[in-house]
């Protein structure tokens, strides 16, 4: 058994995965598996080579899906593994020395809680910011990003895993999914000493098809409508989507 595993679902990212992994790799903090969860059709021959190579020696669990989807991804790693704490990052991240140690000190001290950890954005030049996950003051929140965060296995199990149903790029699955662990009991605990720097790479992941503010791609929104009708705490339903719709045309972009 392992203490921590972290779980990296990835798609259609090259060098930057391998520098994620590697920068992962190198924390070198105590009991920690590394699984790769990757939904990319076919890699660059030298990132393809470095997959293999760092499975071969033990430094990741690789795993292929055929189909691409966030949250089966997610799901399909937290199924593989044998950490009692599971660390969900993305695939375009620079972890801080301490972010390991961080979360789970964070579970230790507050068990059963979501631990929600802080993320600068390349915008973000002010590490001082007061937003929600950049702030370095810790405490209860409603909700989480998904692209640093960590949940123990057996708290995963019973609230029900994400909802493989949010399509594309799944956007609000992070709020539908912390609507269930609040109803169910548990709270979400930010942790600004658990520390990444997302690197928001310009293609792959959800910005396979481009960027969500310039692209005229539908796939973009589908998950906040799903949200929409799926979540019983939202009233109004049909009239919340048709804002929507009508709000993410009506922009400088559109």
């Amino acid at each position: 058994m392992f203490e921590l595993s972290i779980v990296i679902p990835t798609y259609q990212r090259e060098e930057v995965l391998l520098e994620t992994i590697k920068s992962l790799v190198a924390l070198g903090e105590g009991d920690v598996e590394i699984i790769v969860v990757d939904q990319t059709p076919q890699h660059q021959l030298e990132v393809a080579d470095g997959l293999r190579q760092a499975n071969a020696d033990g430094l990741i669990r690789w795993v292929k899906l055929s189909s691409p989807s966030i949250t089966c991804a997610m799901n399909t790693g937290a199924a593989m593994a044998n950490g009692d704490v599971l660390l969900f990052v993305d695939d375009d991240i620079i972890p801080d020395d301490g972010l390991l140690n961080a979360h789970l000190c964070a579970h230790k001290s507050r068990p059963g809680s979501l631990i929600a950890g802080r993320v600068l954005q390349p915008w973000h030049e002010d590490e001082h910011s007061s937003e929600m996950f950049t702030s370095r003051q810790a405490g209860l929140i409603p909700e989480f990003i998904g692209c640093n965060f960590s949940i123990s296995k057996a708290v995963l199990t019973e609230v029900g895993g994400f909802d493989e149903n949010f399509k594309g790029a799944a956007y609000r699955y992070e709020r539908e999914f912390a609507d269930r662990l609040l109803a169910s009991g548990h709270t979400i605990w930010y942790e600004p000493s658990a520390l990444i720097r997302h690197l928001h790479h310009s293609t792959g992941g959800t910005r396979s098809k481009g960027d969500h503010l310039t692209s005229w791609n539908p796939r973009h929104p589908v998950g906040a409508y799903y949200y929409l009708f799926v979540s019983p705490r939202v009233q109004w339903k049909v009239a919340k989507a048709a804002k929507r719709l009508l709000s993410s045309v009506l922009t400088r972009h559109h």
